[in-house]
């Protein structure tokens, strides 16, 4: 019992350094936003006009680009652009599951929006190609943050029960979990796991 209240209270811990990492992170964010010359205004990236003109001069252009490129990357490049493909089906799939399945079993719905931050594309030192890979690499992130964030949902929903080991990149939510073994856990608390969603968006 001693040990799982220490585990218990390692993770208040863990929870309250979190939010403070937060907060410090959203005072390096804003400190940069000054030092760089930009503004959110809804959500929006709004520079400075001086400073985008700043910024312009370290543009290589993008046929200078290519030539420099290595031609393995050159080559590799539509197997990297084809993975657009299959990580939009999966948007759509992910967007049409939840939303058909998360109102049945009452799970709150991920936001989409707060998972695909695109903006890379408006700075001024990249160049066309740079802008898209930006794009691509923002929209392809989103989609996999997206996603696990729902499997994440369903996994509490349907098998809250932690494993017998840690997997690597194991998601928050596992720590809510029943005991691996715990059978009167299963039987006497999953209904409080399953709608334990305080912390959902």
């Amino acid at each position: 019992m001693a040990k799982e209240f220490r585990f218990e209270e390692l993770i208040k811990r863990l929870q309250a350094a979190e939010r403070e990492l937060e907060a410090e992170l959203q005072a390096y964010l804003a400190e940069q936003r000054e030092k760089f010359h930009y503004t959110l205004e809804n959500g929006r990236v709004k520079f400075e006009s001086e400073f985008k003109a700043f910024q312009q001069r370290y543009r290589v252009g993008a046929w200078r680009y290519l030539k420099e490129a290595k031609l393995s990357y050159v080559l590799t490049a539509p197997i990297i652009y084809g993975m657009v493909i299959p990580l939009a089906l999966l948007d759509l799939t992910l967007t049409l599951y939840q939303h058909l399945c998360f109102r049945v079993y009452r799970i709150p719905l991920v936001k989409r929006a707060d998972y695909f931050v695109i903006d890379r594309h408006l700075l001024s030192y990249l160049n066309a190609i740079e802008k898209l890979n930006c794009v691509y690499c923002g929209y392809g992130n989103g989609v996999i943050a997206y996603g696990r964030e729902i499997t994440a949902r369903t996994e509490q929903f349907w098998c809250p029960i932690k494993h017998a080991r840690k997997a690597a990149g194991t998601h928050d939510r596992a720590d809510k979990f029943l005991e691996y073994g715990d059978a009167n856990a299963w039987r006497e608390r999953i209904e409080d796991v399953r709608t334990d969603w305080g912390d959902s968006n």
